[in-house]
């Protein structure tokens, strides 16, 4: 492997992430997964690291993400895990993932070429997340063809199908058993501050039924839709209540502002409703999807019940109103104290590789890290390249600054050559 002069090695890291880009990982459908897993593992066998590919079963991956059309996604849901043994007493777990969303419309550029302009490099996947995977490659290179080892032994998940959820192959990974280590980075963030909490996911489901008749005698039948009227304004009354809560958890002040909160909040949302075949049949069913994003602070059975409660209190209303609710847990929220050890040695890489005090910081999202890492038992935080406005992330002329790519690579170099005392 050929070094540029730049001693952060920004030309290597642009050059693989460009390569990176040019493989389209955009799920659905996800067919492409396995290009990926192959150019990086010949990356990171170049430099003497242990390979192992680990598929998901197809049949697996539908059963645990049960609201995806099934025809749209296709290929080997395949993940790249990579180790090396430094002789240290410790192990960091690095992960990202190689999927990206859609490319969609809107761009000034092409979104698979990778594309430098303005001081930006332009790309789907750019900053979301495969410049971590880049930069990543390129230190690991510096360090060992210059006859060095990092100070902590290193486990590498580059994982796909993050950005379909509710089960990544993250979470295959984790619940296999063989992401094992003392402390866990995610890539999967931005340079504005290292994210150390992230609410969690609840998914619910309320079937209401009805009965179905011809229209012109609606009196003979029950319309599910119209009874399912009262229940929705409960959960929208619950919405409210919650919404006013507040988090000790900062948010990014880069986010925040844009936002208008400085703290994390829980979210309750009505997000899908479906119901009724013709205009002149009285629907017999309404189902009623949506999601809860729980605190790092709140307990995930308490916002359960209380959206049982609120189905309860339409009940109580209507006595005749006759519906099922289903109510589960996708991930948990994540929280490692900003006082942890792991957390202040990431800042600490951080604030010298970027020159500034990198702040620690909440996300209103949900991370298949965060279910990794309780299964795994490790801290986490998630620190990577991109700015959570500016980048663009899920949008048209997704980018990462110049800039930014040479400050991360410091970034991890401190980070890696680091004992792990």
């Amino acid at each position: 492997m050929q070094h540029s002069k730049d001693d952060t090695g920004t030309d290597e890291t642009l050059n693989i992430l460009r390569e990176l880009v040019c493989i389209n990982t955009q799920v659905p459908p996800g067919d492409n997964y396995g290009e990926a897993v192959a150019y990086t593992e010949s990356r990171f066998r170049e430099l003497d690291l242990r390979t192992e590919r680990i598929t998901m079963p197809h049949d697996m991956f539908l059963s645990k993400n049960p609201n995806l059309p099934p025809e749209k996604y296709y290929g080997e849901r395949v993940n790249l895990l990579a180790s090396l043994d430094a002789g240290a007493d410790r192990t960091m777990v690095i992960n990202t993932h190689l999927d990206v969303v859609p490319a969609g419309n809107g761009w000034s550029v092409a979104p698979f070429e990778g594309v430098v302009k303005d001081g930006k490099f332009y790309g789907r996947g750019a900053s979301d997340s495969k410049a971590g995977i880049a930069s990543l490659i390129t230190v690991l290179g510096h360090i060992i063809e210059s006859g060095q080892m990092p100070g902590y032994n290193l486990l590498i998940a580059l994982t796909t199908d993050e950005e379909v959820g509710p089960y990544s192959g993250l979470c295959y990974i984790a619940d296999k058993g063989v992401l094992k280590g003392d402390v866990f980075l995610s890539m999967d963030g931005s340079s504005d501050d290292v994210t150390i909490a992230s609410n969690g996911s609840i998914n619910w489901k309320l079937t209401v039924h009805g009965k179905s008749y011809h229209s012109g005698y609606s009196f003979m039948g029950v319309n599910a839709i119209e009874k399912s009227v009262p229940v929705m304004n409960e959960l929208l009354s619950l919405k409210s209540r919650i919404e006013r809560r507040v988090s000790n958890i900062r948010m990014s002040a880069v986010a925040g502002e844009k936002m208008g909160i400085t703290n994390m909040k829980p979210v309750l949302n009505i997000s899908v409703i479906s119901g009724g075949v013709k205009d002149n049949i009285v629907p017999d069913t309404c189902v009623i999807i949506g999601d809860r994003r729980v605190t790092p602070e709140e307990d995930v059975r308490e916002a359960c019940r209380e959206i049982r409660e609120a189905v309860g209190r339409a009940k109580e209303k209507d006595p005749s109103l006759k519906c099922e609710l289903a109510c589960s847990q996708i991930y948990p929220p994540l929280y490692t104290p900003p006082e942890h050890p792991w957390v202040r040695e990431v800042q600490e890489a951080a604030d010298s590789a970027f020159g500034t005090a990198i702040e620690t910081s909440g996300t209103q999202g949900s991370l298949d890290v965060a279910y990794a890492a309780a299964v795994a038992g490790m801290p986490a935080c998630a620190f990577g390249i991109g700015r959570r406005v500016e980048s663009g992330a899920h949008a048209p002329d997704e980018n990462v600054r110049l800039e930014d790519i040479s400050m991360y690579n410091r970034f991890l170099r401190l980070l890696l050559m680091r004992r792990g005392d």
